[in-house]
């Protein structure tokens, strides 16, 4: 997705029919039916790898598609974090990462030896870690949650313990107003996502005037407080099918507009824009390419590996955030 002057809009309106698969995209589906492989995208990848993907949602559901992938190869088209957590929970299968450089502002916020510094200091923490964090945070984490869950998971957690939330302040600090739950935020956020402001969301809300404003959690308190509607990107197809309004502005990552286009065909998605960008794309997300998917496949590369002592780490708060999201 290209970026456009923030005086037009980028707009994603209702499509009858999608266009054909290219060549190479049907070079994929080739090579994923002899590789025995599945494919995995996350929201915010771009729309000709969302189209060729089997499945295709936020964190929480790749985890739960990831876990039960019978397939031998599972082909992830997200960032490393995303790709980590899929090894995490299936590690007899081969994970693939288009591009092993797709990282995260969010994930890199923390890194895993000041956390475990915090917890030698603090030695009673609860530690509640957003998915967007490396393995090796998991490994040091007491459970993991996603935007999705992540009220429902602070809310299990014993009303004794001290709880540190990991690495995103936005978030957290969401959560904590929603649970009214005491917690320490980790200084931690989304480079994308702080980039929404309320001067740029309110100035595309005057240009449509009956469309509601959704965003992301992870948006900083004040677009939060503006918005209609708060709610991680598997809710707002949710929110976006019930509301009668006929166009949403949707304040997250541009790559959203695509999967609401095909889940919610007869409506009219505008991107939020930033003070200088009509659209919000992540660097790390756009990273994969439907080439660099092709080649993955092709080449069985590049694959996950870990060590084994921070993936059964890494596992067992994973495994507590899917028995409790049920």
């Amino acid at each position: 997705m290209t970026a456009t002057p923030n005086h037009e809009p980028f707009i994603v309106r209702p499509r009858n029919e999608p266009a054909p698969l290219s060549q190479i995209q049907e070079e994929i589906l080739a090579l994923k039916r002899e590789r025995n492989a599945v494919i995995l995208a996350h929201n915010y990848q771009i729309e000709s790898i969302q189209r060729i993907a089997d499945y295709v949602g936020d964190s929480l559901g790749l985890a739960y598609q990831a876990q039960q992938a019978q397939a031998d190869v599972i082909l992830f088209c997200g960032v490393h974090f995303m790709a980590e957590t899929a090894k995490i929970v299936n590690p007899s299968r081969t994970v693939l990462l288009p591009d092993l450089d797709a990282g995260c502002s969010l994930s890199d916020s923390c890194p895993a030896g000041q956390l475990a510094a915090y917890k030698a200091a603090h030695p009673d923490t609860y530690v509640v870690a957003y998915i967007n964090c490396s393995a090796a945070v998991k490994a040091l984490s007491d459970v993991i949650c996603t935007s999705g869950n992540a009220a429902k998971i602070v809310a299990r957690v014993p009303a004794d313990k001290k709880i540190l939330f990991v690495p995103d302040q936005n978030l957290g600090q969401w959560v904590r107003q929603q649970t009214g739950r005491d917690m320490q935020l980790w200084p931690g956020s989304c480079y994308a996502h702080v980039q929404f402001t309320v001067a740029a969301i309110e100035k595309i809300r005057s240009q449509f005037p009956g469309a509601p404003v959704v965003a992301h959690p992870e948006c900083v308190q004040a677009v939060r407080d503006i918005a209609d509607e708060v709610c991680s990107t598997e809710l707002m197809i949710g929110f976006a099918k019930k509301t009668p309004a006929r166009e949403i502005i949707v304040v997250t990552e541009s790559g959203m507009l695509h999967r609401l286009q095909r889940e919610v065909p007869d409506k009219t998605f505008i991107a939020g824009p930033t003070d200088t960008c009509a659209c919000n794309d992540c660097r790390f997300m756009k990273m994969n390419t439907i080439e660099k998917v092709r080649d993955a496949l092709k080449n069985m590369s590049p694959a996950i590996e870990m060590p084994e002592d921070i993936r059964a780490a890494a596992f067992a708060p994973i495994q507590r955030m899917l028995d409790w999201s049920k």
